[in-house]
């Protein structure tokens, strides 16, 4: 992996304007890279690193929808200063369409809040989840999809982890975070039973390159001694002031400041994973038949 340090230095491309409205008719040909953002435990920075990724993406003129995964304790919408009128849940009880709670906001991206009761889409009728799938499929008309789960183990953070194309799994230097991180991949890695999951490690509130690097390679190599699992380093975000007055704010720090070091990491993150290749993914399709899928 190039030192992240020293990438950081090279200047971004000016951000070009979305393209979402060049077609809103689903295209079923259409790659779309489904990525899920996770953790271990809360308060490590997840959704924070889920939405700001987001609209580094939309800054790249890159059509996205953000979805709040976080059936429990959702707070997308409140990084976004948004209060959603419908969510998921609406469509899943075919009271609306896909269309008509997916929310446009003013930095760019799409949005679309979760329900408590997503989880029950695994026992819908063979009607519902023809609706269902007819409405998700809509989706595939983005570019990049980001799911924010739920911190932790429960099953619709599984059924999310095991669905996507790429999974970001976030940790800080915390001994807990760390701890519960690899615990977070020791799940995924033994329970699901799949092999080609592609797990990522993205290390926040660091205070220099080498911290980050020295973090990671201390969980990438446990989990390649004790899960014989390779997991790869996606980079850091610098522990920074402008982060919480973002929040504060209810602004995300990639607007608020997008000079700052962590909207420059999270940058470099999104240039590094748009040089990596999708594989065989085959988008929103291939994301429904696995998360559809019973265990």
């Amino acid at each position: 992996m190039e030192d992240q340090a020293e990438e950081l230095r090279e200047l971004m491309g000016k951000p070009s304007e979305s393209s979402y409205e060049k077609s809103e008719s689903a295209d079923t040909s259409h790659k779309t890279r489904i990525i899920a953002i996770t953790s271990g435990k809360g308060g490590v920075g997840k959704t924070n690193m889920a939405v700001n990724m987001a609209i580094a993406y939309a800054q790249l003129g890159k059509k996205v929808i953000l979805i709040d995964g976080d059936l429990g304790m959702a707070n997308v919408n409140v990084l976004l200063n948004i209060v959603p009128q419908f969510n998921l849940m609406q469509v899943i009880n075919k009271q609306k369409t896909m269309s008509e709670i997916i929310l446009d906001t003013e930095v760019g991206i799409k949005f679309i809040a979760g329900a408590n009761g997503f989880s029950k889409i695994a026992n819908l009728s063979v009607d519902e989840l023809d609706y269902f799938a007819e409405q998700f499929a809509q989706l595939g008309n983005a570019d990049i999809i980001i799911i924010d789960t739920g911190a932790g183990i429960a099953d619709n953070v599984l059924r999310f982890v095991a669905s996507a194309d790429e999974v970001y799994v976030v940790t800080t230097p915390e001994p807990t975070a760390i701890t519960d991180a690899y615990g977070m991949i020791k799940i995924i890695t033994t329970e699901l039973g799949d092999k080609n999951i592609n797990i990522k490690l993205l290390v926040n509130r660091v205070h220099s390159a080498e911290e980050g690097k020295k973090i990671s390679d201390r969980i990438i190599t446990i989990v390649g001694q004790f899960l014989n699992y390779k997991v790869d380093y996606i980079g850091f975000v610098y522990d920074d002031s402008v982060v919480s007055a973002s929040v504060i704010r209810q602004k995300p720090f990639m607007v608020v400041n997008p000079t700052s070091k962590p909207a420059q990491c999270i940058k470099h993150i999104v240039g590094r994973i748009e040089k990596t290749d999708l594989g065989s993914s085959e988008g929103v399709s291939t994301f429904l038949k696995k998360f559809l899928r019973k265990k």
